[in-house]
């Protein structure tokens, strides 16, 4: 395989038939970067990761040239649950992704930061803080990061706003262990409007305040089927739904983020056209002006 030049566009890939085959899959596709779930995220328990897998991964990114790699928490996780038991439960859950995160070398593992399950935004946030305390504590000298993604704001949900992310950040024990990785339906769920120039620049001045520039991990890419501050998250194809291109452009031509991964979750189908498509129309809108 030629490895693609840098610029840090990928979408997230399968791990089906083992861990390196994403980062071939992704190749095949076009990415620069790949997003992987480190385990059967619909599980709790998982095999333990052995060397000929952590081999197969090292060969396969020297092969490919796909140098950054971030994970993706299970959606079984929920670290702001109020009861101990499933607390307990995801913290095991999420250390030990962790753990496998740091052994194949990937950048940050993203994660939601759960549901407060009707306990409120406090009591929420309290505990998504005492998790992370926690599991930074266990993975102590680690170098693997973790990243709260924003939500898209519907129910319980903790991490709606800059501000709910910033806060936890800043309450943590190790936020030099911190980030944030922004999903832009999410965003346009949730209500931040940034279909235009002057929008957009209300968010991302909310960012750096609540957060800071640097502290942005990485980013999903996604356009939105449902209305602006829906609480829906229903990913669609870039530039098909909601949120229009422009978004989009702005953000691939914002130099604070040049840096950032910049990673697909858009439909698959039909695979593997869909991938090939959003990431050769986020090429376009990087190099290629777009009326707002």
């Amino acid at each position: 395989m030629t490895p693609r030049p840098r610029d840090e566009l990928g979408a997230h890939m399968s791990i089906a038939d083992g861990l390196h085959r994403a980062l071939e899959r992704g190749a095949g596709v076009g990415c620069s970067v790949v997003q992987i779930f480190v385990k059967n995220q619909r599980q709790w328990a998982a095999p333990p990761l052995d060397a000929a897998a952590v081999r197969a991964f090292a060969a396969a990114r020297r092969r490919t040239g796909i140098r950054i790699v971030l994970a993706h928490a299970s959606y079984l996780v929920n670290l702001a649950s109020p009861a101990d038991a499933p607390w307990w439960r995801a913290l095991d859950a999420f250390t030990d992704e962790l753990e496998r995160a740091e052994t194949l070398g990937l950048r940050c593992v993203v994660i939601h930061p759960g549901s407060h399950l009707g306990t409120g935004l406090d009591a929420g946030l309290r505990r998504v803080v005492a998790a992370l305390d926690e599991v930074t504590r266990r993975t102590g000298g680690y170098r693997v990061r973790i990243a709260l993604e924003n939500t898209a704001g519907a129910g319980a949900a903790v991490g709606r706003t800059f501000g709910e992310l910033g806060a936890v950040i800043r309450r943590a024990r190790a936020p030099e262990r911190l980030g944030v990785c922004v999903d832009t339906c999410h965003l346009f769920a949730a209500g931040y409007d940034i279909r235009r120039p002057a929008g957009y620049a209300r968010a991302m001045a909310e960012c750096a305040e609540a957060i800071g520039t640097a502290r942005v991990l990485a980013f999903h890419l996604n356009d939105s089927k449902a209305a602006l501050g829906s609480g829906l998250d229903r990913h669609q194809h870039i530039g098909r739904g909601r949120l229009g291109l422009v978004p989009f452009r702005l953000l691939l031509r914002d130099p604070r983020f040049a840096r950032a991964p910049k990673i697909l979750e858009t439909p698959k189908e039909p695979e593997p056209v869909a991938d090939i498509r959003n990431l050769r129309q986020l090429r376009r809108l990087r190099s290629a002006t777009v009326r707002s």
